[in-house]
């Protein structure tokens, strides 16, 4: 929650707003960073992606964010999922967070400040929910079960 003062001088606690780049190369891998251990749930599993900054869009963001944290460029293809659980399990600021489908140019990462390991993964080889740093086990899930049979999108919640 970020504290916000508004035009009448009141103040309210506000949801933040995240992007995050479901990244997918050639052989339909998903590209899955660590997190680097001065982070919150520092040396856990997570999607690269991050904070909205002022004047940025999400897809902006989620591009940003990709190679800010991987130095992979990509190709935005589809908005999957806007989860907007006020109850997201492993949250503690109530994100509201815009999951897009990314399609990687170029396969070679590099690691900055905020991530410690990157690698593709397999559908059959994903870590354990308990291996994430947040709840985005599930978003990957759902994007393996959508290209088996499409679902509705995005999906919201």
């Amino acid at each position: 929650m970020i504290i916000c003062e508004f035009e009448n001088g009141g103040k309210g606690k506000l949801r933040h707003v995240s992007a995050k780049a479901l990244t997918v190369n050639s052989r339909g891998e998903v590209l899955l960073i660590k997190r680097a251990p001065n982070l919150l749930r520092g040396g856990k599993y997570d999607m690269p992606g991050g904070f909205l900054d002022r004047d940025e869009n999400t897809k902006g963001c989620v591009l940003r964010e990709l190679f800010e944290e991987t130095g992979i460029r990509g190709k935005v293809q589809f908005l999957l999922r806007i989860n907007d659980n006020p109850q997201r399990p492993k949250e503690d600021r109530q994100n509201v967070e815009f999951i897009y489908v990314v399609n990687a140019e170029g396969e070679d990462f590099k690691t900055d400040k905020e991530t410690s390991e990157a690698g593709w993964f397999s559908e059959n080889a994903i870590p354990l929910e308990e291996d994430f740093a947040f709840d985005h086990r599930d978003s990957i899930f759902k994007y393996f079960q959508h290209l088996k049979h499409p679902l509705e999108l995005p999906i919201i919640g």
